[in-house]
């Protein structure tokens, strides 16, 4: 019995956490009641059994719906099972039994810490391991009792064989200190598996924490810095911290990247393009600042090229990432105001001479942020004009989006965007209930998700979390456009007016936002009077569009040159 629900567990895991409880909990609650029945008298085994009791019957009764609960729960009774087998080391028996008990003891105590620690990835993974326990403490039952019933057959004269007794305690002894070493090879790899993960994580310096006193106004500088990544030719980068507000208005930190010539010019202003980058993750440590490339024209599209035109290009990260706060993924106006008080900030730089009139360019997440930085910035930051607004392959309906993650054949990285969308629109307003909108229980599966990174090797652990939960038993419930959130994300959608010309362009291939989204975003401006430039770009998918291979760099160049001309009269009406 203990060996099938073992096998239940390790097979079917989150089929169903009602089901998961019962299984855990029936395991533990028979594996104590036998490790009780066996402990011959040691008190300090019978009280670790007595452990595993009542930790199956509290899974039984109480933690079975509650996947929040499960990896603590796990990881104390795997703890458990540890300190017991490490007590079996050090009591009478075999050498190669000692070894035994006290590898598969250290191995799930190693388990039970990164239970612990790695909540997220615990819920399916520790629930493996526990399986696999469970089937290893049954399979040895069985041995056991196979080995009672044939000695209780054999005759007096068999017994006393010693030529093959000798034999099987060799081929024992074999067995189980390869099983030994296998133990410690696992544990080695979680242990080092989950180091792994940690140093793929990007780390935020004390640069981006904020003094106690900063500026009061908004867009202004806090400090600044050398950015240690790679650089353009014949250009310089720093990182600046600066003031800025969130999406409701309240005081807020930002950061950014600054990339400007080398060389300034000895006179006359320089042209400024704002460009606001794509989904990298919600988490502090996703700051594009923080990373090695980005400041490079695999990143930015065009920037060499920008840079020998001798323009300067600033690259906010938002608030709340780098700096602290809560970062405004597809939230307007928070987007926005991190993006407009990164061009103010610029006019306390030395050597850097900024025009007041700014272009400004993002791709997915950041076409939002751009459409909305020019939608605002006459209003927040009337010291800057706008001359013209980029928007690549831009996620410009919210609530499309949000449609179309709610589909029940999202995959398990589009379950991660849901989180990216879901926490920050929780947190910033505080009328939307997270447990509205996520399975009880599943809250800290949901906010782990934040914590990763789309570059850090860590996002994988949130997808195949994700991956393993099946379709009756979803991390989400209900419709992500409903209700409060569905509102919220409804007046995140960005309408206008723009005063100055648009350029909206997208690869006909794109996975991420439907071609067909653009089209009918590009239809209502159409209709509205809207000045722009629309063009969809045959075979290249969503990050393609914007490499430099790509042929939009070349014409986005251009019309922003054309911009920065004041002269300019090129469009004044809707041009497909």
């Amino acid at each position: 019995m203990i060996v099938v629900l073992g096998i239940l567990i390790v097979f079917r895991p989150l089929t169903s956490l009602a089901l998961l409880g019962v299984y855990l909990g029936l395991s533990a609650i028979v594996a104590g009641v036998l490790d009780f029945a066996g402990a011959e008298g040691s008190r300090w085994r019978r009280a670790l059994a007595a452990g595993w009791v009542v930790g199956g019957i509290a899974l039984l009764i109480w933690l079975g719906r509650d996947i929040d609960n499960l990896p603590p729960t796990l990881g104390v009774l795997l703890m458990l099972a540890g300190l017991a087998s490490l007590g079996q080391a050090v009591s009478r028996g075999r050498f190669s039994q000692r070894i035994l008990s006290a590898t598969w003891g250290g191995s799930q105590i190693v388990f039970g810490i990164l239970a612990l620690t790695w909540p997220d990835v615990t819920v399916l993974v520790v629930a493996v391991v526990f399986g696999v326990r469970t089937i290893v403490f049954g399979a040895a039952l069985l041995v056991r009792g196979g080995t009672a019933l044939a000695a209780v057959g054999r005759s007096s004269a068999e017994t006393t064989k010693r030529a093959a007794s000798r034999a099987r305690r060799v081929w024992a002894d074999v067995g189980r200190i390869a099983l030994s070493m296998l133990l410690v090879a696992t544990a080695a790899g979680g242990w080092l598996l989950s180091d792994w993960l940690e140093a793929g994580a990007p780390v935020v310096d004390s640069f981006y924490n904020p003094p106690s006193e900063v500026p009061a106004d908004h867009g202004r500088i806090i400090r600044t810095d050398a950015y240690t990544g790679r650089a353009p030719q014949g250009a310089e980068v720093r990182r600046i911290l600066y003031t800025t507000q969130d999406a409701l208005g309240r005081p807020a930190v930002g950061s950014a990247m600054v990339i400007a010539p080398a060389e300034p010019p000895e006179q006359g202003l320089q042209p400024v393009v704002v460009w606001n980058h794509g989904t990298t993750g919600v988490a502090r440590g996703c700051a594009p600042s923080l990373s090695d490339g980005t400041a490079t024209q695999w990143a930015i599209p065009g920037l060499d090229e920008a840079i020998a035109r001798g323009w300067i290009v600033v690259a906010p990260d938002y608030s709340g990432q780098g700096a602290p706060g809560i970062f405004p993924y597809l939230i307007g106006e928070g987007e926005a105001r991190s993006a407009l008080d990164a061009a103010l900030a610029l006019r306390e730089l030395p050597r850097l001479h900024p025009m007041s009139r700014i272009a400004v360019w993002g791709h997915s997440q950041g076409g939002h942020a751009a459409l909305w930085t020019s939608q605002i910035a006459a209003e927040y930051a009337p010291r800057l004009t706008v001359v013209g607004t980029a928007a690549i392959a831009p996620a410009a309906d919210p609530v499309a989006l949000a449609e179309e993650l709610s589909q029940s054949d999202a995959g398990a990285l589009l379950s991660v965007l849901v989180s990216w969308v879901l926490v920050p629109y929780a947190d910033t307003y505080p009328e939307i209930d997270l447990d509205d909108y996520v399975t009880p229980g599943a809250r800290t599966i949901v906010r782990e998700m934040t914590a990763r990174c789309l570059s850090e090797p860590g996002v994988m652990v949130s997808a195949l979390t994700a991956l393993g939960v099946s379709e009756d038993r979803p991390l989400y419930s209900g419709d992500l456009t409903s209700g409060t959130l569905g509102r919220r994300l409804a007046q995140n959608v960005p309408t206008g007016p723009w005063t100055a010309p648009l350029f909206i362009a997208w690869g006909a291939e794109d996975e991420v936002i439907p071609p067909s989204s653009q089209r009918d975003f590009v239809d209502k401006l159409c209709e509205a009077g809207q000045p722009l430039r629309a063009t969809e770009y045959p075979d290249r998918i969503h990050q393609d569009v914007l490499q430099p291979s790509s042929p939009l760099v070349p014409v986005l160049l251009r019309w922003t040159e054309l911009r920065f001309t004041p002269a300019t009269t090129d469009i004044d009406s809707c041009t497909r």
